[in-house]
Parts: C-alpha cells; sequence; structure tokens
C-alpha cells in the first residue's frame, strides 16, 4: 500500500466529512513514512482531544499500520478561523 499526504487528505475529506485537512509529508529518509496533519471538521465540535484523534485513528485504521510517526491536530471550523485570525 502506497501512502500519500495527497491520498490521506482524499480519505479525510470524504469519510470524515473534513471542511479543510493540510497534510504534510515529514519523512526524513525512506525506512519510515511520517506524517503531520491539520484536520478542521464540524464534527469535532463538543468532542475532547482523545476523541477526536480516535475519529480520525478510525478513519485511517488501515494507512496507520504502514505510518511510522502521524502527529494530528483538529480543529472545529471556529477554532481554525479564530487560529487564523491570531
Amino acid at each position: 500500500m502506497s501512502i500519500t499526504a495527497e491520498s490521506l487528505r482524499n480519505k479525510l475529506l470524504a469519510e470524515m466529512g473534513a471542511v479543510h485537512v493540510e497534510v504534510e509529508d515529514t519523512t526524513t529518509d525512506h525506512c519510515s513514512t511520517s506524517f503531520k496533519v491539520i484536520i478542521v471538521c464540524p464534527q469535532f465540535e463538543g468532542k475532547p482531544l482523545l476523541q477526536r484523534h480516535r475519529m480520525v485513528n478510525t478513519c485511517l485504521a488501515e494507512e496507520l499500520k504502514e505510518i511510522h510517526a502521524f502527529e494530528q491536530k483538529t480543529l472545529t471550523p471556529e477554532q481554525w478561523e479564530k487560529q487564523k485570525a491570531d
């Protein structure tokens, strides 16, 4: 299975109903796969951080079997707008 930043982005947009997804491939060598993502999703509203991360991990369960490092930042649309304004 070939995992790319674009494939992760597309899956998160399609399956989670995210309104904004940024995926950065942070792999430094050819032995492992590492990604850093920002996910903005209305479904995160009212959910604690751990539950948000579990939602993402469930969505990407197959991909995470092959990913060495995965850093995620999960925001509601309101949090995203506030962060962009700062």
